[in-house]
């Protein structure tokens, strides 16, 4: 440990009030310009296009303020903000730098403005997007078809189980096949789809090796297996070493199989879900793909063979020439150019498919910036990002393992982790008192991101999950292990402090209380002045 590396760090503290409770009435950052006559009298009345039962009664409560006083507010709000910013391990996530490139390209006209329901005609550079992400991602996966309508991880889970009532309903098993299995390191996501969609939940356990045995889910399938949705490697960073006996032993019974990709990052480039066997996958664009993890809606990439394509939510972005006939090319070749080469892009709807699970196509800007990413990163880029996520990982797992209080998760499981583990700081707890979340309030006050804990249920006491990813450099991660040292040393030596902290945050300790009355919390500014009417 070099305690050196903990930084002498102090949260910037503004006590920054509302944006609505600054400003002055009548102050403006800019000042519009007075329509000409001639094209106020060529437009005629602006007012008269809106109903009369549509306009407002009163002006809404907009803030006034100048452009300076704009700046300085969102300045002091992202002062006192850590984020990315303060060395974010944060598990599970995969968290990555999104490059200000992207940002840009999504601010371009072509994509800003356009509206859903316009011609895809007018669309069709942004169709050719989504058209040759979805074919980047068939060369990752082995899959046949991506669709990006879902808007996250839980939302393509939710999409497989709809796919699953669809397929066996058209081969008039449903009402057999009514159970779904999982395992208890699987993301709860997968159990909670299953129930939401009316299939009961067979959930494995864990065994030697850190996993369910191939025995326990031989035990667990029959005819009445609807599908397996598993994650792998799970959130211990194990990998099943016999999944693709898994995904034989669910087919042999008429059942489907889902590859929950959420820690694809340390495989990527290294497997197949399709060559494994799975009928369907999905991917986190606002993780593994370089796109923003909570700044914006998220994406999961649903993929799936073609014996499930039939059942995929419109519309489908497919690849046609100029007589209307599909491409020959839409297989997967390459589109040097849709304009030049005759090949242009049209919205399919299928007629067998679920439906929608969210509007549209999904979140394009997200789309368009996984696209990027991936582009920028190309086949060698995506290799060595793995293999850098693998090799750092097992680093920290290294140095975790030498510090006093810390465990990780299934002890007995001598193997390497792949991209991420979780860890335990239970022995910490018992000896000092001091538990994860004293621990994770306490290294903000050095300037570190508050780690991820796990989801619940905790099955590991006290958890913590670190990912370091391709993104973080040694010294960054260096430094991360140090405060974490540190502020374990501390809760052997002095634990008060560190169950009292943050110290040198922004604010103390929230409150939880308030978070749970209806009567104090608020989310717009008309609920907050009738909470608060003193104010």
């Amino acid at each position: 440990m070099n305690p050196d590396r903990a930084r002498r760090y102090h949260a910037a503290v503004w006590d920054e009030p509302l944006v609505q409770e600054i400003g002055h009435p009548g102050r403006r950052g800019v000042v519009v310009p007075s329509v000409e006559p001639e094209v106020a009298a060529a437009a005629g009345d602006a007012a008269a296009l809106v109903a009369p039962a549509a306009r407002r009664r009163t002006p809404p409560a907009l803030p006034e303020l100048s452009e300076w006083e704009v700046l300085r507010h969102y300045l002091h709000l992202s002062q006192q903000t850590l984020g990315m910013m303060g060395i974010s391990l944060f598990g599970t996530c995969t968290m990555k730098y999104n490059p200000a490139l992207s940002e840009s390209l999504i601010s371009l006209p072509q994509l800003r403005e356009v509206h859903p329901l316009q011609h895809e005609e007018t669309m069709q550079g942004l169709l050719e997007i989504v058209y040759r992400l979805d074919l980047a991602l068939r060369e990752l996966s082995g899959m046949d078809r991506f669709v990006f309508q879902p808007g996250g991880g839980a939302d393509a889970a939710w999409l497989h189980v709809c796919m699953t009532r669809a397929y066996h309903a058209a081969r008039g098993e449903l009402a057999q096949r009514d159970e779904i299995v999982t395992t208890i390191q699987a993301h709860p996501c997968n159990a909670a789809t299953a129930a939401a969609g009316g299939f009961k939940v067979v959930t494995l356990p864990l065994e030697e090796g850190g996993h369910a045995s191939l025995e326990a889910l031989r035990a667990a399938v029959s005819e009445r297996t609807a599908a397996l949705m598993v994650n792998n490697p799970d959130d211990m960073g194990i990998y099943n070493p016999d999944i693709a006996d898994w995904v034989e032993t669910v087919h042999a019974v008429g059942g489907l199989c889902f590859y929950d990709h959420a820690n694809f990052n340390g495989v990527m480039g290294k497997l197949r879900a399709g060559e494994l066997g799975f009928d369907a996958c999905m991917f986190m664009l606002h993780k593994t793909f370089g796109a923003p993890k909570g700044n914006g809606p998220a994406v999961g990439a649903y993929g799936c063979t073609e014996r499930l394509a039939p059942y995929l939510p419109g519309p489908i972005v497919e690849p046609v020439g100029l007589d209307g006939d599909p491409d020959p090319s839409g297989a997967g070749a390459d589109l040097p150019g849709f304009g030049r080469d005759g090949v242009r892009f049209r919205l399919v709807e299928l007629e067998g498919g679920v439906g929608r699970v969210r509007e549209y196509l999904g979140n394009l800007p997200q789309v368009l910036k996984a696209y990027v990413w991936l582009r920028a990163m190309g086949a060698e880029g995506v290799n060595e990002a793995s293999d850098l996520s693998v090799l750092m990982s097992n680093y920290v797992d290294a140095r975790l393992r030498s510090i006093h209080g810390v465990t990780r998760s299934n002890p007995d499981v001598g193997t390497y982790r792949l991209e991420m583990c979780r860890y335990s700081l239970e022995t910490l707890a018992r000896e000092t008192g001091v538990g994860a979340v004293d621990v994770q309030n306490r290294m903000t006050d050095f300037g570190i991101d508050a780690f991820w804990l796990s989801h619940e249920p905790w099955i590991v006491p006290e958890p913590f999950t670190p990912e370091a990813g391709e993104l973080w450099s040694k010294e960054d991660v260096d430094e991360w292990i140090d405060v974490l040292a540190l502020v374990c040393a501390e809760a052997y030596e002095h634990p008060e402090v560190v169950r009292t902290a943050p110290h040198r945050q922004v604010i103390h300790r929230i409150d939880p209380g308030p978070l749970d009355d209806p009567a104090r919390w608020a989310t717009t500014w008309r609920a907050h002045r009738a909470k608060n009417p003193t104010r």
